[in-house]
């Protein structure tokens, strides 16, 4: 992966799957990527965006987690952005 911010679409996955999903993608993550976008949704979605929050919030290889642009976006910061 080297996009500086990766776009995970995680409707419809069980906890498990979506972070399994997102293993994967932080293990694939280049020197460029800099953001992780999880969409999981809104109405049906706050449950994996709970469990994202809980599951990462100590994760050495995620600086922090900030919300995204809407409610159903969680997102995983690996790198900061320094302009």
């Amino acid at each position: 992966m080297s996009e500086p911010f990766v776009k995970i679409d995680l409707h419809g996955m069980r906890q498990e799957e979506a972070i399994g999903v997102i293993d994967k993608a932080i293990a694939s993550a280049g020197p460029s990527t800099y953001q992780l976008h999880l969409i999981h949704g809104y109405h049906r979605g706050t449950n994996l965006r709970s469990a994202i929050q809980d599951w990462y919030r100590f994760d050495p290889k995620v600086k922090r987690i900030m919300p995204g642009d809407n409610p159903g976006i969680t997102v995983l910061v690996l790198k900061e952005l320094y302009r």
